[in-house]
């Protein structure tokens, strides 16, 4: 996969009240080749010092399983530092049903948007 074809992956903080959230956002297509990218970003997120980080996958066209270990690896190791993760759309129809068929979906904290997920209060990020 060319460079041009991979994912863009774009790392900015937002602040939200007192505290700062990281968000990641996802644009273009997440397979097993580019995964990585979009691991690596994830694993930068946790390191930063921030309350939540929100994976924006609203730019995302399509994802095959690979985008489902990342995110899970990356659930797992957010709550074990003590910070939730949340996936946030609106999700591409092929996205949605990849969650669905998969059974994944109850294992994310998921917002309808950015917005919702950056200000969704810290209970509800609880998993």
């Amino acid at each position: 996969m060319s460079d041009d074809q991979r994912p863009a992956v774009v790392q900015h903080r937002v602040r939200e009240g007192e505290q700062d959230v990281i968000v990641v956002s996802v644009h273009g297509d997440v397979d097993i080749d580019s995964a990585p990218r979009l691991a690596d970003a994830l694993s930068d997120a946790r390191r930063a010092s921030s309350a939540r980080t929100v994976v924006d996958l609203s730019a995302t066209e399509f994802a095959d399983s690979a985008i489902l270990h990342v995110l899970l690896e990356a659930q797992q190791a957010h709550l074990a530092g003590g910070r939730p993760l949340v996936v946030a759309g609106p999700l591409n129809e092929s996205i949605e049903r990849l969650f669905e068929v998969t059974g994944t979906a109850r294992f994310f904290v998921l917002a309808p948007d950015v917005r919702s997920a950056v200000e969704m209060p810290w209970a509800v990020t609880e998993r």
